[in-house]
């Protein structure tokens, strides 16, 4: 009889925070394993795990080796042989050990390491010369190529890939991978990420070609506001290559970027991020990345020696098209444009195929997030273009942009009197292809679409970096947005690779300009040319890495950041006065509050300074609590008693006796009690005061950036859950769901971006596909469906859903890196039920109304209490 094992294979085996599956050009030589034990027998618990590896170097016999480690161990457990050389291969198997033996050994992950030293470069930056400067200002971008031979079968080959500028690769007139604006956006003189491709399959015995576009991006192109800044980072793109091919007799044949290339002015006329792309398909030289091609009449490239020791291989997934949206509405417009609605806010770019088009047909294709009486409303663009042109070939042809990206619902295509079926015009999505792991559904469709639309402007600003917004003159990294979002976006998406590695970036400008930037990676620009340590912008330092250690249990981000955290927090203590509160200085304080005036977006009702205590006050004590999961006790002491010198401060200065705040405002009541600024009794009053004002509003919001991911929580822990779904489910501006009302498909910069009367917003900072006031999803995820970590990385989790009047179910799951765990619940005939599901490896806590907190393992839980309502 074969024995069935008792618990079932590991699954999702991974390394590091990179994607399920994708392991090529790993990083580090000792990459962490996690993965998920997908069920088990009630009360099972792993007692051990075994690894075994068959690893080998190219052209190279395997070697096997197999490890045992005691213990509970699943995540972000240490390599445990020998570390890997530079472009070692290891094939990864896991299975687990309980108390009634081993499971079956899991799927193979393949893991190889990436360039891991800078003695393992050779190329060199192969520098172009400087073609054509158009009239617009933009620079027309070079192609680059060079042919070479390979003798033998190939058995591997590899491309590593960067740029200074972004670069797109050909091999034999194939494109290489599917990432798009490659390298990315990072502090590139310390950071600058190369990419990894397998192009066994794209290398031929005899002569070969490779290719490469380049185009400016953030290296030399136009970055940010008020005129924006150029040449930040150089005035010249350079292109950064090595492939490495190994044929079946163990040669290794290396071809990298160096003076033995050649460039000719690209078919790409001019092309910026903001500006848009104008393309000339009747100057594509046919075959150019072929070996065949004749460059004779190409220009010499000059070669310039790199600094290998800034390369860094990615911490998490490329930008690529994740989806691909169809036209829902085509208009044809008197004056021969056509006006195409795409149903969805996104950030992305148009494919166009044009059928029977004469050479020399000039077709435009302008982009909006809005229409105004019937056509684009471009104002809040400023000064992005956000338009591409396409110079058309003869016959039928397809085409889209490559170095550019918008912003956009609707678009406009002028020029093209052919036909334009709806399967010739695809809006393409672009964003970091980060897994999706979390999900929320309730009773109310409106809240479903408010859902719905976060998680679309979460995708539309996770390209890359997480930004403000995907369409106007800015596209920048904003810390305070992302402060604020941060829960929300960890529950989202699998964004801790990502976001781990701006945060590197956020540390090394912090190092250079003195404090944690505005946004990063950092440029002077306009009145944000000085930069000043500003709170909820400058806490993302802390914020951000708590929340995904609490999201993950990695507790090594916390140490990679933990002198960037120390450094902010010594920082704000510098700048706290005698009285114990931050008082002085530039300070943002509730951005964008609903009663700021279009004019001024910092004008809110509570005290600045009430909003820069508080997170004073907030980063100190999870400053003293990082300190203590690292051993360092005496900055832990130090940042705990600073952290209630603080509360103490802040008490003194806006709690008047009883509980009641100096700042009679929704934000302030919210921070105070979510922050645990309040004592004893001072919480109920505080509470009942916050419903009062929100009662008093009808239920309006009447918070910003900083107020808004507090205010439903405190109410919520506060007892006044009615008042918290007044909020929530309030049509009427400003709320959250008048947007929702309003036809948003993302969310809005400000409350009133589009005002009652139909009117786009006259203020200059106007976006509709902004997230930071999305951050209420957090609590649609913890207490309306009732789903939050309990523990770091979701060891134990809390169900506690706090139903309210309204909604009569809800839902939400959750890819733990345990596994998956969901709560549903929903309300009839007086009754409350509730279904949970706890990964194995997990508890659960149930805390549910008329019921007692209960404790629970792995496995499918289900209760029902009376419930009238």
């Amino acid at each position: 009889m074969n024995h069935v094992p008792a618990v079932a294979a590991p699954q999702r085996l991974r390394v590091e925070h990179l994607p399920v599956g994708d392991a090529l050009g790993v990083g580090t030589p000792t990459p962490r394993l996690s993965w998920v034990v997908p069920d088990a027998p009630p009360g099972w618990t792993q007692t051990a795990y075994e690894v075994r590896v068959a690893r080998r170097l190219p052209a190279s016999e395997a070697h096997v080796a197999q490890a045992r480690v005691e213990g509970e161990g699943q995540l972000f457990v240490p390599w445990p042989f020998p570390a890997l050389r530079s472009r070692e291969r290891a094939e990864v198997q896991v299975r687990v050990v309980g108390d009634q033996g081993a499971s079956d050994w899991s799927e193979p992950l393949v893991v190889e390491a990436g360039l891991l030293h800078p003695d393992d470069w050779s190329a060199s930056i192969a520098r172009p010369p400087a073609f054509e400067t158009r009239p617009s200002g933009l620079r027309r971008p070079p192609l680059l190529r060079r042919t070479f031979e390979i003798e033998g079968a190939v058995i591997q080959a590899r491309l590593y890939l960067s740029a200074h500028g972004l670069a797109e690769a050909e091999l034999n007139g194939s494109r290489v991978g599917d990432d798009a604006l490659t390298p990315g956006w990072t502090v590139y003189p310390k950071r600058l990420r190369y990419a990894t491709y397998d192009v066994t399959a794209d290398v031929a015995p005899g002569p070969n070609a490779i290719g490469v576009w380049l185009g400016d991006g953030w290296w030399r192109g136009k970055v940010g506001f008020d005129g924006g800044a150029v040449d930040v980072y150089g005035t010249e793109l350079g292109l950064i290559a090595q492939l490495e091919v190994v044929t079946d007799d163990g040669r290794v044949t290396t071809i990298v970027s160096d003076d033995r290339w050649a460039a000719a002015p690209s078919p790409i006329l001019e092309s910026g991020l903001y500006e848009g792309e104008t393309f000339d398909a009747t100057l594509v030289p046919p075959g150019w990345s072929a070996a065949g091609f004749d460059d004779d009449a190409w220009s010499a490239v000059a070669a310039e020696p790199i600094d290998a020791s800034v390369l860094v291989a990615p911490e998490g997934p490329p930008v690529r098209c994740t989806e691909e949206l169809a036209p829902i509405a085509r208009e044809l417009l008197p004056d021969g444009t056509w006006l195409l609605d795409f149903g969805q806010n996104a950030s992305g770019r148009l494919r166009l195929t044009l059928r029977g088009a004469a050479a020399g047909t000039r077709v435009t294709v302008r982009h909006a997030e809005v229409l105004q009486d019937g056509r684009l409303c471009r104002r809040p663009l400023r000064e992005a273009a956000s338009e591409d042109t396409y110079v058309c070939a003869a016959g039928d042809q397809t085409w889209e942009p490559r170095f550019t990206l918008h912003g956009f619902r609707y678009a406009e295509v002028s020029g093209w009197d052919g036909p334009l079926e709806a399967d010739d015009v695809v809006a393409r999505v672009y964003h970091s292809d980060l897994e999706r792991i979390g999900w929320f559904t309730c009773s109310d469709p409106l809240v479903n679409k408010l859902h719905e639309n976060v998680v679309w402007s979460m995708r539309s600003n996770f390209v890359d970096l997480p930004t403000d917004c995907p369409q106007r003159d800015e596209r920048l990294g904003w810390t305070g947005d992302i402060a604020a979002f941060a829960p929300t976006a960890a529950f989202l998406a699998d964004c801790t690779g990502m976001l781990t590695g701006w945060l590197a970036d956020l540390a090394l400008e912090q190092e250079r300009v003195g404090t944690v930037p505005y946004y990063v990676p950092y440029v002077p620009l306009g009145f944000w040319a000085d930069a000043h340590p500003i709170a909820l912008w400058g806490d993302a330092a802390v914020i951000v890495p708590w929340v995904l250690y609490q999201h993950t249990g990695d507790v090594d981000v916390l140490a990679r950041q933990y002198g960037s955290i120390r450094t902010w927090v010594d920082q704000v203590l510098g700048l706290v006065g005698p009285d114990d509160v931050w008082d002085t200085g530039l300070q943002l304080g509730d951005w964008l509050d609903p009663a700021a005036p279009p004019e001024d977006p910092g004008q809110a009702r509570t005290d600045r300074y009430l909003v820069a205590t508080a997170y004073a006050a907030q980063s100190a004590r999870l400053a003293g609590e990082v300190a203590t999961l690292l051993g360092h006790h005496d900055d832990a002491a130090r940042y705990a008693a600073a952290a209630e010198r603080l509360r103490a401060g802040f008490r003194r200065r806006w709690v008047r006796e009883g509980g009641l705040m100096a700042d009679d405002a929704q934000t302030a009541y919210a921070l105070a009690l979510e922050l645990g600024l309040l004592e004893g009794d001072e919480r109920a009053v505080a509470a009942s005061r916050l419903a009062q004002l929100v009662d008093k509003a009808e239920g309006r919001i009447a918070t910003g950036f900083a107020g808004t991911p507090a205010v439903a929580p405190a109410l919520t822990s506060g007892g006044h859950v009615d008042e918290a779904y007044r909020l929530l489910l309030q049509t009427e501006c400003p709320s959250w769901l008048y947007q929702v009302v309003s036809g948003a498909t993302t969310t809005w910069e400000r409350w009133d971006s589009l005002l009652p009367d139909g009117t786009v917003n006259p203020g200059n900072m106007t976006s509709f596909n902004h997230y930071a006031l999305g951050a209420v999803a957090d609590w649609l995820h913890r207490s309306v469906a009732g789903l939050a970590p309990a523990a770091p990385g979701y060891r134990q989790f809390l169900v506690a859903p706090r139903p309210g009047p309204g909604i009569t179910s809800a839902a939400a799951s959750h890819v733990t890196p345990y596994g998956r765990a969901s709560v549903s619940w929903h309300v009839a005939d007086e009754t409350l039920t509730v279904d949970v599901t706890v990964p194995v490896g997990t508890s659960a806590t149930i805390d549910i109304p008329g019921h007692p907190a209960s404790t629970v393992g792995h496995g499918d839980h289900h209760v029902e209490v009376a419930y009238p309502g």
